[in-house]
C-alpha cells in the first residue's frame, strides 16, 4: 500500500489509497511539493498521493459519481495529513524567518496572524484522515472551475461566502459547497476548500 507518511504504513488499517478508491479523482498533493506557503516539501509527505479513512472514501466517492454526471472531476489538494506535518507547520511559524512565499500564499498577513484567524490549525482534522482539501476541474476545459481565489490564499477572498468575487466564481463555490454537504461533509468559514466529513 501506497503511503504519505512512514507511521501509516505499520497501521494502515481503515485507510484507502484514494486514487485506487476513486480511480476519476485527480491529485496536486501540493504539501509533496515546494509549491506551498511555506516553500518547500512538508514533513510526512513521502509520496504524491492522498489518503482518507474509509468513511471519508466512500462519502467522497458519491461526489466524485455526481459531480462526474455533469461534467467535473474532483481535483485533490490534500486529504490525510501526518501528525509531523502539523509539526512542521507550527515550527515554522514559530522559529522560521522564511517568508519567500508570503507574496503567493499570505500577501496581507503576518505569519503569527495565519495561526490566530484560523488558516493553519495547531490541531487539524486533516491527521484524523476524514477532511479533504478539493476543487472540480471541468472535463471540457481540462481547468479548474474558477472559484475567485487560489488553493491556499490566506484571506479574506479564501472565505466561503466572500462577496466581493464575481457572481461566477460565487456559484462554483456554492455548486461544490452543496454536493459535499449532500454527501455529509461540513464546510467551515475561512476556505472554500476545505470539507470535513460530520460522522467521522
Amino acid at each position: 500500500m501506497k503511503t504519505i507518511n512512514s507511521d501509516l504504513t505499520m497501521n494502515p488499517a481503515g485507510f484507502v489509497v484514494l486514487s485506487e478508491f476513486i480511480p476519476d479523482i485527480i491529485q496536486e498533493i501540493r504539501y509533496h511539493s515546494t509549491y506551498n506557503f511555506i516553500g518547500e516539501r512538508i514533513d510526512g509527505y513521502e509520496e504524491p498521493c492522498a489518503l482518507l479513512t474509509k468513511e471519508a472514501a466512500r462519502a467522497l466517492k458519491a461526489v466524485s459519481k455526481e459531480m462526474m454526471v455533469h461534467g467535473y472531476r474532483l481535483k485533490i489538494f490534500d486529504a490525510y495529513r501526518p501528525a509531523c506535518a502539523v509539526k512542521h507547520f507550527i515550527l515554522w511559524g514559530i522559529e522560521d524567518t522564511d517568508i519567500r512565499m508570503k507574496p503567493y500564499f499570505y500577501p496581507d498577513l503576518d505569519k503569527e496572524e495565519l495561526f490566530e484567524k484560523g488558516y493553519i490549525a495547531k490541531l487539524s482534522s486533516h491527521s484524523r484522515g476524514s477532511t479533504v482539501d478539493l476543487t472540480l476541474l471541468d472535463m471540457n476545459t481540462g481547468k479548474e472551475l474558477d472559484m475567485g481565489s487560489p488553493f491556499d490564499l490566506f484571506s479574506p477572498m479564501s472565505h466561503p461566502d466572500y462577496k466581493g468575487i464575481t457572481e461566477e466564481q460565487y456559484s462554483n463555490r456554492m455548486m461544490l459547497r452543496s454536493v459535499m454537504l449532500r454527501s455529509g461533509f461540513k464546510p467551515i468559514d475561512c476556505e472554500w476548500w476545505h470539507f470535513i466529513l460530520i460522522s467521522n
